[in-house]
């Protein structure tokens, strides 16, 4: 039996082919061949949503690679127990971060393009097919073969509060443009060569390190494809505390990797200068304090603005004192993680300097 993806060429004809047309389909053959690739921590039952996701995909992986980083609960054993559903393998690397373990996947790989999602997410049932669409369509506008696929993520409330986080922090699909989006490796493709080039995942980072790879594969592959409907769905954190440690984590890779210092610069100007002044001038101002009001007002609205009108869409579900709550948690959801940012932000700084990097 022929494996999907490849081409059977009656031997009469074959012979009378150049080997430039064999070289060809060969390419056009491994390039029809995918290597599904992620990683897991402790993922318990939440891992059941990928895999289950995978096996309802209209174009099945070729492979999957999954890396275990030494999980303590039932990871592992909920994995093997698909593996007579899936072309699943396991490898399990206890202690590896998530830039080791989807370089080790990647290695471990047999198929030239790589399609990469995380462990927490379940993907509709094109995702797949979506992100390969792009490698058999023509290239860049100077010929040049698509090397990697951004696909797209959205998150898969379900509480006001998640609801009302989703709608603060994450993009909505109108909020996207493809010629700059840098897409999160829960939802991605690129071919081996493009990895190579790049230097795969930067395994000394702990995160931010999909951006990172995103930034280098920018440099070596050109611009990416994009393929908005392939839809990695993800839990967002379900507590302020979880939400405040992960913006936390998120912001000292920002400056352990040395991005987005401008960003940065502005928020520390914003909460540290602009806000003060504005506040003093409102409260202790000798003339003129109506006019301190209007800034902190028209400041508080504008830096709000975009989460609440993705909350009319988002908050569809929910009941209107829900939807209320909702629109009360964008702003502390604002502080939140800005705080979280700012404290962030100098330890990974400082971890860089001390490192010379």
């Amino acid at each position: 039996m022929r494996n999907r993806g490849q081409i059977a060429i009656p031997a009469a004809t074959a012979r009378g082919r150049a080997s430039g047309l064999f070289d060809f389909l060969d390419t056009f053959v491994t390039q029809q061949l995918v290597s599904v690739i992620a990683t897991v921590l402790n993922e318990g039952d939440a891992v059941r949503r990928l895999l289950d996701s995978l096996l309802a995909q209209t174009h099945p992986a070729d492979e999957i690679i999954i890396v275990d980083g030494g999980s303590q609960d039932n990871t592992v054993a909920i994995l093997r127990a698909y593996q007579d559903r899936l072309p699943l393998r396991i490898l399990v690397e206890p202690g590896c971060n998530i830039s080791q373990g989807r370089n080790r996947a990647i290695a471990a790989a047999r198929h030239e393009i790589i399609a990469s999602t995380d462990a927490g997410v379940w993907l509709e049932a094109g995702w797949l097919a979506a992100l390969l669409a792009p490698f058999t369509q023509p290239g860049a506008a100077d010929g040049a073969p698509v090397e990697v696929v951004a696909g797209f993520f959205q998150p898969d409330a379900t509480t006001p509060f998640e609801i009302a986080l989703g709608a603060t922090v994450l993009p909505a699909l109108a909020d996207i443009a493809p010629a700059t989006f840098l897409p999160s490796s829960r939802s991605v493709a690129f071919t081996r060569a493009a990895w190579q080039r790049a230097g795969g995942y930067p395994e000394w980072l702990d995160y931010c390190e999909d951006l990172i790879f995103d930034f280098r594969l920018r440099e070596v592959a050109g611009p990416f494809a994009w393929a908005p409907q392939a839809v990695a769905h993800f839990r967002p954190r379900s507590t302020l505390t979880a939400f405040f440690r992960q913006y936390y984590r998120y912001a000292r890779g920002d400056g352990k990797a040395d991005l987005w210092r401008r960003r940065h610069a502005i928020r520390y100007a914003t909460y540290l200068i602009a806000l003060p002044v504005l506040l003093g001038h409102a409260l202790w101002g000798r003339t003129a304090r109506g006019a301190g009001w209007l800034g902190l007002l028209l400041g508080f609205v504008a830096y709000h603005r975009r989460p609440w009108q993705r909350l009319r869409v988002a908050w569809e579900p929910l009941t209107w004192p829900q939807r209320l709550l909702t629109l009360a948690l964008v702003p502390v959801i604002r502080i939140v993680g800005d705080v979280a940012k700012m404290i962030g932000y100098p330890v990974g700084v400082r971890w860089r300097h001390d490192r010379r990097f």
